[in-house]
């Protein structure tokens, strides 16, 4: 198959159709690419240099949350955006790569993660083609979910990675963002060696800490919270942005069920995740 053939829906029923090259890509100067993986460059002119240097040692999944590839790689791709990322997988598992490795792409905006908040600096960027919860929120293709397992093992053996540091970025934005969503599958990941993963904690009937609350209890669960890394301020009172890092939390970790409740099954998990952490990790020394 030619370079830049896609498909746009991701069915094995479709005949791929050619994606153009967005026009302010058009002319920027091409690069090798840091992955043999990686089927076509095209350049974004989106991205700057890493802050004082700094090595990136995580990687940020997203969703590109757009009705079709094209657009989403249009918008990636074109100067004034103001939105990149290093790596684009395809609904049919090819990968696109946007941004060179040791170039800053902007696709974290504001967020945070174990004391850091210029996360581009620290981070890889990797959107994965899907439309989102505001387009319908298909299942991620199992080629696809298997292309991203393969990109992130290769960045994570390049760029010495620990699994707790591949996450999602509703992990390092609660308040703004859902994506890559509960549908993503971050256990399969986690069984190919990619990211930090227990199995969830049962949902069971029994006390929960509610939003609202203003207790010890709601101080130590927002330090357990912030002990795995999450930007949660401990203050000892449930609030909205409580709720928001719990609904992340239950997004990536503990999926079966959303509603920003810490209940049993949520604080169980968690405290698993926190025991099972390498000792001396950056989110456990926070």
């Amino acid at each position: 198959m030619p370079p830049g053939w896609l498909t746009s829906n991701g069915s094995d029923s479709k005949r791929p159709r050619a994606l153009p090259t967005p026009k302010a890509a058009a002319n920027m100067q091409t690069f090798t690419p840091d992955t043999s993986i990686a089927s076509d460059v095209i350049a974004s002119p989106n991205y700057g240099e890493r802050n004082l240097g700094r090595a990136p040692d995580m990687i940020l999944l997203h969703y590109t949350g757009m009705p079709d590839a094209e657009g989403a790689l249009a918008r990636l791709c074109t100067a004034g955006s103001e939105v990149s990322a290093h790596y684009i997988v395809l609904e049919d598992g090819r990968i696109v790569q946007c941004v060179p490795e040791s170039k800053r792409a902007w696709h974290a905006g504001i967020s945070s993660w174990a004391g850091e908040e210029d996360i581009n600096s620290c981070s890889i960027g990797i959107e994965i083609v899907n439309r989102g919860h505001d387009w319908g929120y298909p299942d991620f293709p199992l080629r696809q979910i298997a292309a991203v397992i393969a990109l992130c093992r290769g960045i994570m053996l390049r760029r010495n990675v620990p699994g707790h540091r591949v996450l999602g970025h509703s992990d390092v934005a609660p308040s703004r963002k859902k994506d890559p969503g509960e549908k993503f599958p971050w256990h399969s990941l986690a069984n190919s060696g990619v990211g930090h993963w227990v199995q969830p904690a049962p949902i069971v009937r029994g006390d929960s800490i509610m939003p609202g609350a203003i207790s010890d209890g709601v101080r130590h669960m927002q330090a357990a919270f912030a002990k795995y890394g999450y930007g949660v301020p401990v203050t000892g009172k449930y609030d909205a942005a409580t709720m928001d890092v719990v609904t992340a939390f239950q997004r990536h970790f503990r999926p079966a069920h959303i509603d920003g409740i810490a209940d049993h099954s949520t604080l169980t998990t968690l405290h698993a995740l926190l025991t099972s952490l390498p000792a001396g990790s950056a989110a456990a020394a926070r």
